[in-house]
């Protein structure tokens, strides 16, 4: 189990190399990638038992009508996207095991983007500087969220921020675009003609089960290593928005958070990944969406550990 790896790469010491020398392994598995130009210290990358491309990226997805779907409880998450009214949605029951997937959506070349030991959920535009990018994974996690390569340059990418911090294109980022975690149940109902992402094998992992059970009651201590707010756990939840966060247990309370030209709302009706080994058991963790002047606008429910280790000097909306 990828946590239980990420764990161990933890409790042996944290530098296996030194702070301005890549692992030698990385330079074998990575030949195309230009080590000499970096934005992080190598250090604070952590090789957590998967090489490169062992969690597969989907680079030719298959879709249902969402409509159609038997096989998903209808409270179970999706990350759902919706562009020039293509609207697709990708199980989370699909995501956890693959974590990326390269499409086009309404014209526009999108990377599906979800690490499940962060929670975190986003979607980038893949052009950049007049080019497409395709996405595979490294293998690597940093501040236990998952790290990207392009398969253009060979450049490593955070996935929580899309910046690339190895390679060629160090520093550049990648645009978010609007999406939202949400039920099958709302997806459907907000887009009756929408598609849903499916297994090209549904043989090859056991979709509908995580790996990830119990981690909403017991978080790892090595997730304690980033100081929070008081009243404030690693495994809470929070709702990012840029250099801001707001803890998911306030917005569950409040129902709608007004914050200048932005609302946070949030309703009941979706199954936690982090809870039972079914998904369609785990607990309801409720749906969040976020506009800004009316409209969707980009946004994260993530583990405030992840969002304090990335945004050190973001703000904590605690009241």
């Amino acid at each position: 189990m990828r946590l239980v790896l990420a764990i161990l790469a933890i409790i042996v010491p944290f530098s296996v190399f030194a702070q301005g020398t890549p692992d030698p392994a990385w330079l074998t598995e990575f030949p195309e990638t230009n080590f000499k130009k970096t934005a992080i210290a190598f250090n604070e990358i952590v090789t957590d038992g998967p090489r490169r491309d062992q969690i597969p990226p989907i680079h030719n997805p298959l879709y249902i009508d969402a409509a159609a779907d038997k096989e998903l409880g209808p409270l179970e998450p999706v990350l759902s996207i919706m562009i020039k009214g293509d609207a697709r949605a990708y199980p989370l029951r699909i995501l956890l095991w693959h974590e990326i997937v390269n499409e086009v959506i309404g014209g526009v070349p999108v990377l599906i983007s979800y690490c499940p030991l962060c929670n975190s959920g986003v979607v980038f535009d893949r052009r950049l500087d007049g080019r497409t990018l395709s996405f595979g994974n490294t293998g690597r996690i940093r501040h236990f969220d998952m790290v990207m390569y392009d398969l253009e340059t060979g450049s490593w990418w955070q996935q929580f921020t899309g910046e690339a911090i190895i390679g060629d294109l160090t520093k550049q980022k990648m645009k978010l675009l609007p999406a939202r975690l949400e039920s099958l149940a709302k997806f459907r109902a907000r887009a009756p003609q929408g598609k849903l992402l499916v297994p090209n094998d549904k043989a090859a992992r056991p979709y509908g089960l995580t790996p990830y059970e119990n981690m909403d009651r017991a978080a790892p201590r090595v997730f304690n290593r980033y100081p929070l707010p008081k009243g404030l756990s690693a495994m809470d939840r929070v709702i990012v928005i840029g250099n801001e966060a707001w803890p998911l247990k306030l917005l569950r309370i409040k129902k709608k958070l007004p914050q200048g030209d932005f609302v946070l709302s949030w309703v009941a009706g979706q199954n936690s990944i982090h809870d039972q080994r079914r998904i369609a058991d785990g607990r309801d963790i409720g749906n969040v969406i976020v506009t800004k002047n009316g409209k969707d606008f980009p946004y994260d429910v993530t583990f405030a550990f992840a969002f304090k280790a990335f945004r050190p000097d973001g703000k904590f909306h605690l009241n």
